[in-house]
């Protein structure tokens, strides 16, 4: 009998578990660290669909089997070109001005691993920027904002003001697209809008 959680999440982003208690789910976090390397000519889409089932399964292996675990991963995509997180000011410069006055990609893999199915989803989203200079790239990146965010920005925080038009799902760009996710939790038997918590 499940005393209080119903779910483990694969992940320490503060987005993804305010966004899960967002639709009254009970789950505990368990973060595991995996290898994020690029295969070779490895998609985009392939990518990150395969980093959310590696982190769930990765999780799940760790667990006594009871409950189902949730592995997500979020990329920026521009021309093809997948932008991780910045290293340094310079990248993060280079990267918000690759994204200046342009639309890009955001992709949202999401993975529900239980003893008996690995179910997953990847949510597309367009994102348009306005036009930016160097200068307000470089105050940005002093914010510390963009440091652990891929392609140098946050939809939810200060990078907010670059955002022109949205085209998908809001949630999938902050880290968890609650409509594709709360259909995955359900097919797994996982309750939302748990009295306890909303």
């Amino acid at each position: 009998m499940i005393a209080q959680n119903d779910l483990i999440l694969a992940s320490a982003s503060p987005r993804r578990k305010e966004l899960l208690s967002q639709i009254g789910v009970r789950f505990s976090v368990n973060p595991v660290d995996i290898c994020e390397d690029v295969l070779e000519a490895e998609s985009p889409e392939d990518y990150v669909q395969r980093l959310a089932i590696e982190k769930a399964k990765v999780c799940f292996s760790l667990t006594d089997g009871r409950l189902p675990v949730l592995g997500s991963d979020t990329t920026v995509v521009f021309s093809g070109q997948i932008l991780g997180k910045p290293t340094d000011e310079q990248e993060a410069i280079a990267t918000l001005m690759k994204l200046s006055g342009g639309v890009h990609e955001v992709l949202t893999a999401i993975a529900v691993v239980n003893a008996e199915q690995t179910l997953y989803s990847v949510v597309k989203t367009s994102v348009k920027f306005k036009t930016l200079t160097p200068e307000i790239c470089r105050r940005y990146w002093k914010t510390g904002e963009p440091a652990d965010k891929a392609g140098a920005y946050g939809i939810q925080g200060l990078g907010a003001v670059f955002v022109e038009e949205i085209k998908g799902s809001y949630s999938a760009v902050v880290g968890l697209p609650l409509c594709e996710t709360s259909a995955l939790l359900q097919q797994a038997g996982v309750e939302i809008w748990h009295q306890d918590v909303v």
